[in-house]
């Protein structure tokens, strides 16, 4: 009965590959390389997860979302986080009328289907906390009443790096919102120069929507079906546990460096993630590579490491990577 059901899907993955297709050719008409990037922007869209994009300035991360968003036949707004941002310029205010003698409100641009947050660590507390109402609850709070966010609702944010000044650590609360955290790198030295020469020769074409919110509904739905077999969903729990409790599956030198581990949403993420890349692939089940794919993505924002591994400089990254090469794949 299964394996009917995953010929069935596959199926109903094929019917929809046409799309990604299409979204894909758009984007390549902006993007030269960056094929992981690309691949994590579609399977946040698939997982109707947010994302976050980190990495120096100048390597396309704005670039790629903005592209994203016009290449769908749907509302996209960008927000430059600044230090003097207030809520009221991300979620909308009460704005009195005297001729009517009451206040009316003003909804602000997160009331949108794609919401670009560029340099979200410059803006304060506050703003990050209207953020995070907004990302989990998909809903809004002004004044005494509360707004509901569309139906198709995806913060990608980018952050930089390297400069410090001027910034403000987001909450591990809201890290935690993000499905995944992607770390852009630099191009390879032969699509450098195709960059170059995009620029020099302005050879870049418009961008067209191909998409529409409906068409995403349905990728989304399909995506939704694709078969994980209990093997699988028992190994996406292994690899997260792991991250809270090492020394359970003999990795007993990761325990003094790894201070939280992966949270329920976490292990949620890691199989929704694996999904999205099957379908990327034009599958209608669940491999251990999809898992392994997206498994950096999803937990280098969410392992928080102790003092003596960053006296040891040690990253997130090197502690998954350990985590993904000694628990047994199924």
């Amino acid at each position: 009965m299964v394996a009917i059901d995953v010929h069935q899907i596959k199926d109903q993955v094929a019917e929809k590959a046409e799309m990604l297709h299409r979204l894909d050719a758009e984007l390549r008409k902006v993007i030269v390389g960056q094929e992981e990037m690309i691949s994590r922007l579609l399977v946040g869209l698939l997982s109707n997860g947010h994302i976050l994009l980190e990495g120096v300035p100048g390597l396309a991360k704005t670039t790629a979302i903005k592209s994203l968003a016009d290449s769908l036949s749907t509302d996209f707004q960008r927000i430059q986080f600044t230090p003097d941002l207030l809520p009221a310029d991300l979620i909308g205010t009460m704005i009195y009328q005297p001729q009517q003698g009451s206040f009316t409100t003003r909804k602000g641009p997160i009331f949108a289907n794609f919401v670009l947050a560029d340099e979200i660590n410059r803006a304060p507390s506050k703003v990050q906390s209207a953020l995070l109402e907004a990302m989990q609850e998909r809903q809004v709070t002004i004044g005494e009443k509360t707004y509901p966010l569309e139906g198709l609702f995806l913060v990608m944010a980018t952050q930089n790096p390297i400069e410090q000044e001027g910034t403000y650590p987001l909450p591990e609360a809201q890290v935690d919102r993000f499905m995944l955290k992607v770390r852009i790198s630099y191009p390879q030295a032969d699509e450098e120069l195709k960059i170059l020469d995009m620029a020099l020769d302005g050879t870049a074409r418009p961008i067209q929507p191909v998409l529409s919110a409906a068409d995403i509904f349905g990728m989304q739905e399909v995506v939704g079906l694709i078969y994980i077999d209990d093997q699988i969903k028992q190994y996406v729990l292994n690899i997260v546990q792991a991250t809270r409790d090492p020394s359970r599956f003999e990795m007993q030198e990761l325990a003094p460096l790894i201070e939280y581990g992966g949270s329920p949403r976490a292990t949620i993420c890691l199989a929704q993630g694996a999904r999205a890349m099957a379908f990327l692939r034009g599958r209608g089940y669940v491999t251990p590579q999809d898992v392994k794919d997206v498994a950096l993505d999803v937990l280098r924002h969410r392992v928080i490491l102790t003092y003596e591994a960053e006296a040891e400089q040690r990253s997130p990254e090197d502690v998954i990577s350990t985590i993904l090469t000694k628990v047994p794949v199924p």
